[in-house]
Protein backbone atom coordinates (compact mmCIF):
# COMPACT_ATOMS: atom_id res chain seq x y z
CA UNK A 1 0.00 0.00 0.00
CA UNK A 2 1.52 3.42 -0.76
CA UNK A 3 1.65 6.46 1.27
CA UNK A 4 -1.67 7.98 -0.87
CA UNK A 5 -3.73 4.56 0.40
CA UNK A 6 -3.12 4.59 3.84
CA UNK A 7 -3.24 8.68 4.18
CA UNK A 8 -7.15 7.69 2.42
CA UNK A 9 -7.61 4.90 4.54
CA UNK A 10 -7.11 6.96 7.86
CA UNK A 11 -9.05 9.97 6.36
CA UNK A 12 -12.51 7.77 5.03
CA UNK A 13 -12.48 5.22 8.17
CA UNK A 14 -15.11 7.65 10.09
CA UNK A 15 -17.32 7.38 6.80
CA UNK A 16 -17.08 4.26 6.41
CA UNK A 17 -18.33 3.29 10.43
CA UNK A 18 -21.28 5.97 9.87
CA UNK A 19 -23.03 3.30 8.10
CA UNK A 20 -21.98 0.63 9.41
CA UNK A 21 -22.08 1.46 12.87
CA UNK A 22 -26.12 2.19 11.87
CA UNK A 23 -26.92 -1.19 10.87
CA UNK A 24 -24.96 -1.61 7.40
CA UNK A 25 -23.06 -4.40 6.24
CA UNK A 26 -20.13 -2.52 4.12
CA UNK A 27 -19.17 -4.85 0.88
CA UNK A 28 -15.84 -4.25 -0.30
CA UNK A 29 -15.10 -6.97 -2.39
CA UNK A 30 -16.55 -8.06 -5.78
CA UNK A 31 -17.32 -11.08 -4.23
CA UNK A 32 -18.70 -9.86 -1.25
CA UNK A 33 -21.27 -7.89 -3.48
CA UNK A 34 -22.14 -10.99 -5.81
CA UNK A 35 -22.62 -13.02 -2.82
CA UNK A 36 -25.04 -10.54 -1.07
CA UNK A 37 -26.99 -9.47 -4.17
CA UNK A 38 -27.53 -12.69 -5.90
CA UNK A 39 -28.83 -14.35 -2.58
CA UNK A 40 -30.43 -11.55 -1.10
CA UNK A 41 -34.61 -11.66 -1.04
CA UNK A 42 -37.05 -8.66 0.03
CA UNK A 43 -36.11 -5.30 0.52
CA UNK A 44 -32.45 -3.53 0.46
CA UNK A 45 -31.50 -0.29 0.93
CA UNK A 46 -27.89 0.40 -1.06
CA UNK A 47 -25.69 3.46 -0.27
CA UNK A 48 -23.05 4.23 -2.59
CA UNK A 49 -20.40 6.31 0.13
CA UNK A 50 -18.35 8.58 -0.93
CA UNK A 51 -15.80 11.30 0.49
CA UNK A 52 -17.68 13.87 -0.94
CA UNK A 53 -19.29 17.15 1.02
CA UNK A 54 -22.37 16.22 0.32
CA UNK A 55 -22.37 12.58 1.50
CA UNK A 56 -21.17 13.46 4.69
CA UNK A 57 -23.57 16.68 5.28
CA UNK A 58 -26.42 15.54 3.26
CA UNK A 59 -26.35 11.81 2.27
CA UNK A 60 -25.55 9.57 5.46
CA UNK A 61 -27.33 11.55 8.07
CA UNK A 62 -30.55 11.60 5.66
CA UNK A 63 -30.36 7.70 5.50
CA UNK A 64 -29.59 7.24 9.43
CA UNK A 65 -32.78 10.24 9.94
CA UNK A 66 -35.05 8.26 7.61
CA UNK A 67 -34.42 4.45 8.61
CA UNK A 68 -35.53 6.15 12.04
CA UNK A 69 -38.53 8.00 10.75
CA UNK A 70 -39.77 5.43 7.97
CA UNK A 71 -43.17 3.30 8.91
CA UNK A 72 -41.55 0.35 6.55
CA UNK A 73 -37.51 -0.51 7.00
CA UNK A 74 -35.66 -2.50 4.66
CA UNK A 75 -35.20 -6.15 5.15
CA UNK A 76 -31.44 -5.34 4.31
CA UNK A 77 -29.00 -2.43 4.45
CA UNK A 78 -26.03 -2.69 2.31
CA UNK A 79 -23.20 0.10 1.55
CA UNK A 80 -19.95 0.13 -0.72
CA UNK A 81 -17.57 3.00 -1.23
CA UNK A 82 -17.20 5.08 -4.27
CA UNK A 83 -13.62 5.75 -5.09
CA UNK A 84 -12.26 3.04 -2.42
CA UNK A 85 -13.71 -0.18 -3.21
CA UNK A 86 -13.86 0.46 -6.77
CA UNK A 87 -13.94 -2.80 -8.01
CA UNK A 88 -16.90 -4.18 -5.97
CA UNK A 89 -18.59 -0.41 -6.46
CA UNK A 90 -18.68 -1.16 -10.01
CA UNK A 91 -20.06 -4.64 -9.81
CA UNK A 92 -22.51 -2.85 -7.28
CA UNK A 93 -23.68 -0.48 -9.89
CA UNK A 94 -23.99 -3.10 -12.55
CA UNK A 95 -26.68 -4.74 -10.78
CA UNK A 96 -28.85 -1.19 -11.25
CA UNK A 97 -27.29 -0.27 -14.40
CA UNK A 98 -30.03 1.41 -15.89
CA UNK A 99 -28.87 4.56 -14.15
CA UNK A 100 -25.92 6.65 -14.61
CA UNK A 101 -23.11 6.19 -11.81
CA UNK A 102 -23.71 8.01 -9.20
CA UNK A 103 -21.98 8.81 -5.76
CA UNK A 104 -23.41 9.48 -3.04
CA UNK A 105 -26.81 7.71 -4.16
CA UNK A 106 -29.30 5.67 -2.75
CA UNK A 107 -31.06 2.95 -4.37
CA UNK A 108 -33.85 0.65 -3.43
CA UNK A 109 -34.01 -3.04 -4.00
CA UNK A 110 -37.14 -5.16 -3.99
CA UNK A 111 -37.19 -8.40 -5.16
CA UNK A 112 -33.90 -8.76 -7.28
CA UNK A 113 -35.10 -5.48 -8.88
CA UNK A 114 -33.98 -1.67 -8.78
CA UNK A 115 -37.35 -0.30 -7.41
CA UNK A 116 -36.32 3.72 -6.64
CA UNK A 117 -32.72 5.40 -6.97
CA UNK A 118 -31.95 8.52 -5.52
CA UNK A 119 -29.01 10.01 -7.84
CA UNK A 120 -26.36 12.82 -6.19
CA UNK A 121 -28.79 15.32 -7.98
CA UNK A 122 -30.98 14.78 -5.92
CA UNK A 123 -28.91 14.81 -2.82
CA UNK A 124 -26.60 18.07 -3.34
CA UNK A 125 -27.50 21.82 -2.67
CA UNK A 126 -30.71 19.84 -1.20
CA UNK A 127 -31.57 20.57 2.85
CA UNK A 128 -30.86 16.92 5.05
CA UNK A 129 -34.32 17.46 5.77
CA UNK A 130 -35.93 17.42 2.54
CA UNK A 131 -33.73 14.31 1.98
CA UNK A 132 -34.66 12.64 4.78
CA UNK A 133 -38.17 13.50 3.98
CA UNK A 134 -38.27 11.93 0.34
CA UNK A 135 -36.10 9.05 1.38
CA UNK A 136 -38.66 8.01 4.24
CA UNK A 137 -41.47 8.02 2.30
CA UNK A 138 -39.95 5.95 -0.37
CA UNK A 139 -39.04 3.63 1.93
CA UNK A 140 -42.30 3.39 3.16
CA UNK A 141 -43.48 3.20 -0.22
CA UNK A 142 -41.18 0.17 -1.38
CA UNK A 143 -40.92 -1.57 1.76
CA UNK A 144 -44.62 -1.91 2.71
CA UNK A 145 -45.20 -5.86 2.20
Amino acid sequence: MNAYDEYMKGIVKPMREELVHNGFTELTTVEAVEETMDKLEGTALVVINSVCGCAAGLARPAVREALQEAEQKPDHLLTVFAGQDKEATERMRAYFAEVPPSSPSIALWKDGALAYFIPREQIENFEMEQIKNHLAEVLTQVCSK
